[in-house]
């Protein structure tokens, strides 16, 4: 461990943030909004993994493949037309136009401007003060955060290292020099990236095989809304191998993996590993400070390490991997870094929703059943089907429901599940709701209007009330009006 005694009498900033990711823009941002010196330090690109491999790469192939989708069922909505031809490169053009657009917001033009500094190289503690960039300049501060983000996790696979694997990080560049996209392409992992990159690529044109361990995709969500998506990958020509294991990479790129039938050869042209992200660690001479046990990042709930000006946010923290989860996380970690040592804040977990981008979409947001039943809580259920949801029948986009737990024997809301068509955009209303403690029967007074896909919520919220309807006094009300009547 390094001698702490070597603090420095004076300092050049009070803030530098390692990492410009969705955390660290965020983390420099409010520190130049409280006129605190900060520098910000990103060794590739502005706007990290989200920004140019991530949720904008991605978002954008999946409207893409939504389009081609949707020509193909044409007729569904009385509209006659021939099959959709996919331009693979103008798929890829158009993704780099997207980033291109939306560039600026995270650029270094912009964060100058607002009064951060911004340093292009690689940061390396020296001490716990001090960071060396590019083993050239040093600068100093008093409060550190680190914002690396996390790498796709590579299984140690026998032939990995010859297979030629992509990456949620790699594909793009690589599909960027294709004319056509794989005509036989294998995803490891069958979690959200997983489960969006699968039923993209085959809406365009590959022939996608999701190969998951677990029993089931997207493991963490509700069963019931996981199944729906499920189904419609199947629908969609996607072949799921669940409770599969992959054994080794062979040669003449194919894959092995073992079932419930045993050893199964998958032949592919590419390969996308997306099996989970471990923190980037290594290289920032976090080792030196004794930060990092067993190949992690620990931070305690202020997201401080155990050198307390030292800080964490963003998915190198290990607590989420969702952009607005580090944006979120950021707030916590740069004031608790400015404020030192008059205050600090928790950082709260509690209200963070997240959703999977695929079609259906699936959000959610507090406790599952699942995380309910274990953690010993006592709930109620209310379930409503989109298939009864007006503006879902318009759309012809019956599938679906909403699910809300609430604590027995109150409206207070513990969780909630949507899975259907735009689930990201109905779940909004319930976490606004739980954040500002707010529970069923104040959406179910709020005025929607109709007819919307936010209806559910208090469609919802409606059959909440309506399974708690005050039945004695209901009967008292109906000889009332019997009496009334003569």
């Amino acid at each position: 461990m390094v001698n702490r005694a070597t603090k420095p009498k004076r300092f050049d900033r009070n803030l530098i943030v390692i990492g410009a990711g969705s955390a660290g823009l965020v983390s420099a941002y409010i520190a130049a909004m409280v006129q605190a010196k900060v520098t910000l330090i990103e060794a590739h690109q502005m706007g990290g993994d989200c920004l140019n491999t991530g949720c904008v790469p991605s978002k954008a192939l999946i409207k893409s493949a939504r389009v081609a989708h949707l020509v193909s069922e044409a007729a569904r909505f009385g509209i006659k037309t021939s099959a959709p031809t996919v331009d693979f490169q103008a798929v890829m053009q158009r993704i780099r136009e997207v980033i291109a657009a939306i560039e600026p917001h995270d650029s270094v033009e912009r964060f100058t401007g607002l009064g951060v500094e911004c340093v292009q190289g690689y940061a390396r503690f020296i001490d716990p003060w001090t960071v060396e960039i590019d083993g050239n300049s040093r600068l100093t501060a008093q409060s550190f955060i680190i914002a690396t983000g996390a790498a796709p996790l590579i299984p140690p696979l026998p032939g990995v290292e010859n297979s030629g694997y992509l990456t949620s990080e790699t594909l793009w560049e690589e599909f960027a020099k294709r004319p056509a996209p794989p005509e036989r392409l294998v995803i490891l992992g069958g979690g959200p990236i997983g489960c969006e990159l699968a039923q993209s690529f085959q809406r365009i044109g590959a022939q996608v095989t999701i190969v998951e361990m677990a029993e089931r995709l997207l493991l963490k969500e509700d069963p019931a809304a996981a199944a729906l998506v499920t189904a419609r990958l199947h629908s969609d020509g996607v072949e799921i191998l669940t409770g599969h294991k992959a054994v080794r990479f062979e040669t003449n790129k194919c894959l092995m993996v073992e079932g419930p039938e045993g050893e199964r050869r998958l032949a592919f042209e590419d390969v996308i590993i997306a099996v989970g992200r471990k923190p980037r660690i290594a290289g920032f001479g976090l080792e030196e400070l004794g930060l990092v046990a067993d190949g992690k990042l620990p931070v305690d709930g202020f997201l401080r390490t155990n050198i307390p000006h030292i800080l964490c946010a963003g998915d190198v923290a290990g607590k989420q991997q969702l952009t607005h989860g580090g944006s979120h996380e950021a707030w916590y970690a740069s004031v608790n870094a400015l404020a030192r040592p008059f205050k600090k804040y928790q950082a709260d977990y509690r209200v963070l929703p997240r959703v999977t981008y695929t079609e259906p979409e699936l959000a959610s947001v507090g406790l599952t059943e699942a995380e309910a039943f274990q953690k010993g809580v006592a709930f109620e259920v209310t379930r409503y089907d989109l298939d009864d949801l007006d503006r879902a029948i318009a759309e012809g986009e019956r599938c679906g429901f909403v699910k809300i737990l609430t604590a027995k024997g109150s409206d207070r809301i513990l969780g909630a599940t949507v899975v259907g068509e735009h689930a990201g955009e109905i779940l909004t209303e319930i976490t606004f709701a739980m954040k500002h403690k707010m529970g069923l029967r104040k959406i179910l007074a709020t005025i929607h209007p109709y007819p919307t896909w936010s209806e559910a919520t208090k469609y919802a919220a409606g059959q909440f009330g309506l399974a708690r309807k005050p039945i004695g006094l209901l009967k008292w009300a109906e000889r009332w009006f019997r009496w009334q009547r003569g």
